[in-house]
């Protein structure tokens, strides 16, 4: 579905709507079996979907950042586990097209950035791959902090040796994009590495209490040969992206406002949904409470979103942090909520919130901007001269 002209974001929102009840219906299969998607990913390249974030120019679907977060959180109202991954997917091309363009390259390496991305667009519009883009590997807490992956220099490229944690798509992925470091230098690279790369091993289970579809085992690199023109952005970018364009690091944030979202769906129909339940005052107050909390983060959400864009001044980075936090931890707040609202009867498998509630609290942990990255940062705010 390949397009020279972008679409507009009701657009976009429209194209999950057609495939949101089909999402929703498999996902606690999904959770259930601890399996990835491959379903929804199907439907996702049929629609042209694993294409939108790349440039109309190149034939995707053209679709801006706030567009992406947009419809993000739309695909987390429907099934929580394929909107978290999608984002892995999604953020790949975030970084090599729309963002990079509002880095500063010298021309010679625009130009050499302007055919790698060129074919890796390439690869995902006529092949279909699917990207993964584990960061995590359990040393430190930061963006740029904690890699300790190396990319060791050879003839032609470089070999990857090293780990990433909870690396969502590992076994469904088509190429893991990686931050890396070369002996020697202080920057951190970006570069993939292919998924039938003889040097990649996936070890490990994944049997968790949420997000268990999104098949994040760990990855192990061994002298795997990462050829020139998979360094997926220029030497120095990525340290670059991290400063200049951190709104990157809460792509996902809309997962579990999505997420909330169903909730507060559900609650509305359990409880509205004729019978007494809905006259008992503490039920009523509880309901308020979950609207409350909803409209607290969507408000925010919805503001950081709309002023997201490169070199943010530290009032606006502040008010990122504080939107990661509030969204990541209203979610299992409003769950929480919903259950002693709604009930006994809502905690039944054959109901969907019980498993939202589960998928919910894992939202916190997520690194770079955990919840507790997000205090910690918000807490020396404005207290410290190096501190915004």
């Amino acid at each position: 579905m390949a397009t020279d002209t972008a679409l507009s974001r009701e657009q976009l929102l429209a194209r999950i709507d057609d495939l949101g009840p089909r999402f929703r219906d498999r996902s606690s299969r999904y959770d259930r079996e601890a399996a990835f998607p491959y379903e929804s990913y199907d439907d996702l390249r049929d629609a042209g979907l694993l294409g939108v974030c790349i440039p109309a120019r190149h034939g995707g679907l053209g679709a801006s950042f706030a567009d992406y977060m947009h419809l993000s959180a739309r695909l987390g109202e429907y099934c929580a586990m394929t909107a978290l991954t999608f984002n892995m997917h999604c953020q790949t091309v975030l970084w090599t097209g729309i963002v990079a363009d509002e880095l500063d390259l010298s021309p010679a390496d625009r130009a050499r950035h302007e055919e790698i991305r060129a074919d890796l667009y390439r690869r995902i519009l006529d092949a279909g791959e699917i990207m993964s883009q584990p960061l995590s590997e359990g040393v430190a807490r930061g963006a740029t902090a904690g890699v300790m992956t190396e990319a060791v220099p050879v003839q032609g490229g470089w070999r990857v040796s090293g780990r990433k944690i909870f690396a969502s798509l590992s076994g469904a992925a088509s190429a893991y994009n990686l931050t890396v470091k070369v002996p020697g230098e202080e920057q951190v690279r970006f570069m993939s590495v292919r998924a039938d790369n003889p040097g990649v091993r996936i070890a490990g289970d994944w049997d968790t209490l949420g997000m268990r579809g999104t098949d994040s085992r760990t990855l192990l690199f061994e002298d795997a040969f990462v050829p020139h023109a998979d360094e997926l952005l220029p030497a120095g970018v990525y340290d670059q992206l991290a400063e200049r364009w951190p709104y990157v690091y809460m792509t996902l944030t809309p997962t579990y406002l999505g997420l909330t979202r169903a909730v507060v769906a559900f609650v509305r129909e359990y409880l509205g949904g004729g019978g007494s339940r809905r006259d008992v005052p503490q039920k009523q107050a509880g309901w308020a409470e979950i609207q409350i909390a909803h409209e607290r983060a969507e408000a925010l959400w919805q503001r950081v979103v709309a002023e997201a864009g490169i070199d943010p001044t530290p009032d606006q980075l502040r008010r990122a942090w504080a939107a990661s936090f509030t969204v990541m931890e209203t979610a299992p707040e409003v769950a929480s909520k919903a259950i002693r609202v709604c009930g006994g009867g809502s905690i039944m498998r054959t109901l969907p919130l019980e498993q939202h509630y589960r998928d919910a609290r894992c939202g916190s942990l997520m690194l770079p901007w955990s919840a507790e990255v997000c205090l910690e940062r918000l807490g020396r705010f404005g207290l410290y001269d190096d501190e915004g």
